[in-house]
């Protein structure tokens, strides 16, 4: 006997297209900056809709469970929640809409529009949440990324796909040199995350330090210090999905984060509101955890490259603090802003001394090394025998290496100063750099 054969694809496509009915949960109370809720199925990092009677809903994710209750945290204003607001999960972590719309838009944390003008409609839906790359599918980094700025492009070289970071205390010029490199870079976009900055300085930073030329190029994703701290963190991780987005378009985008300190403390709220304990200065072991897989999520692509600056805000110019351990040793090379040299208006502040490429002697010839190492040497030379010059008791001819030293210091130092509207080839930048060394 043999049965007639049913043809089962359209009854796919109808359970594909089905709603699925989900479990509705309420709330039960609100303690901080969380809120349990009772009666909901929901995985960590999904999202929620906790609904207000006569309101908009309060968009909320799961970020861990306590005895029979649901924790969420809020991606927006808690005004208006009540026990027994019914809550309805998405069935989804957070997405964003991605398309080349996005370039010279700005964007919440959450990736909506912050600029006034309309959504981006058109596009693909990109989560936020997306796992690094296998290492064994990232190309080795071969090519040469000229920044525009001659500090880093002689003695700090960059490759495409490195990832940097810019260390130095407040008030230091972090977020000039970002803006220098974004208008400067021969990057294809550039991504910008302002994370936990000043209200003041988000358009400050736009309009002063990146500029109309800039900004056509660039996308930037801005969560001020004032929004929840979940919502600071997602603009990390929003703009590291633009960038992936980019890049997986075979692009080379230039992803510039300000700063990855405030995200830290972001986490650090974020675990301290639902029970977490604190560990090294108060900072919890979930945000050593998180750490990782923020950075590692730029570099090589199989097609594109994400080259990535991260500025990390030090307490009290400690350079050994927690926060700066850890992201040095995750990233390529750290390039260290120092307060003394701006106190003397020496722009961008960089200590090349102080700083590192690990990539730049697979990027640059020998000559080139030769070159940084003997003008490193100068300056070093310099810097240890610098109070006996200032104060005269160095008598000239006493050692010939302080004196040739004094001799070339101040061809270095113009070398190394540069103003923020100034912009150098790399072409120009070895011409000048290989004069200088000779």
């Amino acid at each position: 006997m043999h049965l007639p054969q049913v043809n089962l694809e359209n009854w796919r496509q109808k359970v594909k297209q089905a709603k699925i009915l989900r479990s509705i949960g309420h709330v039960v109370r609100v303690i901080g900056l969380t809120v349990e809720v009772r009666g909901v199925a929901a995985r960590i990092g999904e999202v929620c809709d906790i609904l207000v009677p006569g309101e908009a809903s309060v968009v909320a994710e799961v970020v861990g469970f306590r005895d029979r209750s649901t924790v969420l945290m809020p991606l927006g204003d808690l005004k208006g929640v009540y026990p027994g607001c019914h809550v309805v999960p998405r069935g989804k972590s957070l997405t964003i809409r991605a398309s080349d719309a996005l370039l010279g838009r700005v964007l919440d944390g959450l990736g909506q529009p912050l600029d006034g003008k309309e959504a981006v409609k058109n596009g693909m839906d990109f989560s936020v949440d997306n796992k690094p790359p296998n290492p064994l599918d990232r190309r080795r980094i071969k090519e040469v990324l000229a920044t525009g700025v001659r500090a880093i492009d002689a003695f700090l070289t960059c490759g495409r796909g490195q990832r940097i970071g810019i260390f130095s205390g407040s008030g230091v010029g972090k977020s000039t040199l970002l803006g220098m490199i974004a208008r400067f870079s021969e990057a294809d976009v550039n991504v910008i995350a302002l994370v936990g900055e000043r209200g003041r300085e988000v358009r400050d930073f736009i309009e002063g330090d990146l500029g109309k030329q800039g900004l056509a190029r660039s996308v930037v994703v801005a969560a001020t210090s004032d929004q929840p701290a979940l919502v600071r963190l997602k603009a990390a991780f929003v703009a590291s999905a633009i960038a992936e987005y980019f890049r997986d378009q075979g692009k080379d985008v230039l992803l510039l984060m300000d700063s990855v300190t405030r995200f830290a403390m972001a986490q650090r709220e974020v675990g301290l509101a639902i029970g977490e304990p604190p560990s090294t200065r108060g900072y919890t072991p979930s945000v050593f955890a998180l750490l990782p897989k923020l950075l590692e999520r730029s570099g090589m692509g199989q097609k594109g490259s994400i080259t990535a600056f991260y500025t990390v805000l030090v307490e009290g110019d400690d350079l050994n603090e927690p926060i700066a351990d850890a992201v040095r040793g995750i990233l390529d090379g750290h390039i260290v802003l120092l307060r003394e040299l701006a106190g003397r208006n020496h722009y961008p502040a960089i200590d090349v001394l102080n700083s590192v490429s690990r990539l730049m002697p697979d990027l640059v010839p020998p000559e080139h090394m030769q070159q940084a190492s003997r003008l490193r040497d100068l300056l070093a030379t310099y810097r240890q025998s610098e109070d006996l010059i200032n104060i005269g008791a160095y008598v000239s001819g006493s050692n010939q290496k302080i004196d040739e030293a004094i001799k070339y210091i101040d061809e270095i130092t113009q070398f190394l100063k540069q103003d923020m509207g100034e912009t150098s080839t790399y072409e120009e930048t070895l011409s000048y750099f290989q004069k200088l060394a000779r």
